[in-house]
């Protein structure tokens, strides 16, 4: 039993052995060396050996009181739902079902998302919100820090101008879409502060937008209103449109990244999908969808405490 008292520890080691790590992780061996590869876990290396702080340990997988309570009434009555929230993506989507996960997913914006993981409402978060130079980070760090949630890069994606073909006048830049009917997204999605950036970068604002009076929920909505005849442009990501076969105008790359309860990334739903990720079908995937890098799924971003 994990406890944090001095009677709680009677007879136990203050260091925990790569076996002993992996049997409370409900992992093999292999994943604690890789995980000790990454930078992920608190080790010390004794004589060659790798030796595991127990208090340090404790802390990295949510602090000993919840730990304790998880021996009590069991770790699935304490872990949030199977869910993950936060922003669309279509490789994601692809990836949940084709894993057999057995993993949900309400994508319904970053920023909803965001607000369900505090809410205690779902195991993972996409996440594509600016953060200075890079993407979602400090938000990450200011209001998860303190929680045992890891940040994993998930994939790049190119994100630009979709537009509906046969235009009169297409769009070259951000600046060019004045006068066209612009699709906007949900207030909840991230790609509302991601406009706001590029719209300022360019001496703009939402008010030089002819917005339609409609928003769209997810990426490939967006698409789809767009070649529908709804709306002439939005900002949308390379995979939605070429799905729709429309035209696009590339302006940024962005990292989407999974924020994943540490917990749960362990046992067998997300497993499974971190398997399936690895193997040949989704490298494929995602280049049949285009706009696309996935060569740094998986790699550890940020790691609460």
């Amino acid at each position: 039993m994990w406890g944090s008292g001095s009677g709680d520890r009677a007879g136990m080691s203050e260091y925990l052995t790569t076996r002993e790590l992996a049997a409370l992780l409900r992992v093999r061996e292999r994943k604690v060396y890789d995980l000790v590869a990454s930078g992920s876990l608190p080790v010390r290396r004794v004589t060659g050996k790798l030796l595991f702080p127990r208090s340090e340990i404790e802390r990295w997988i949510g602090g000993s009181a919840r730990a304790r309570a998880a021996d009590m009434i069991g770790a699935a009555e304490l872990a949030p739902p199977l869910v993950v929230a936060g922003g669309h993506d279509p490789l994601l989507e692809w990836a949940l079902r084709e894993s057999r996960s057995g993993i949900a997913c309400f994508l319904d914006g970053a920023l909803d998302g965001l607000d369900r993981a505090e809410r205690g409402e779902c195991v993972a978060v996409g996440l594509h919100v600016p953060d200075g130079d890079g993407w979602n980070t400090s938000v990450v760090e200011a209001r998860f820090g303190r929680e045992p949630w890891v940040l994993l890069e998930w994939a790049r994606r190119v994100r630009g101008l979709v537009c509906r073909p046969g235009l009169a006048r297409p769009p070259r830049r951000l600046r060019d879409v004045r006068g066209l009917r612009f699709q906007m997204r949900q207030a909840e999605a991230a790609s509302g502060l991601v406009l706001d950036r590029l719209l300022a970068a360019e001496q703009m604002s939402r008010a030089d937008l002819a917005p339609v009076a409609t928003v769209e929920r997810s990426e490939t909505d967006l698409a789809r209103a767009i070649a529908a005849g709804r709306a002439d442009v939005g900002l949308g990501i390379a995979a939605a449109a070429q799905l729709y076969n429309l035209d696009f105008v590339p302006l940024l790359e962005e990292r989407f990244d999974l924020m994943v309860w540490r917990r749960a990334y362990f046992d067998l739903p997300f497993q499974k999908l971190v398997s399936f990720c690895r193997g040949p079908a989704f490298e494929a995937r995602a280049a049949e969808l285009g706009g696309y890098d996935v060569s740094g799924c998986g790699t550890v971003r940020f790691n609460g405490r």
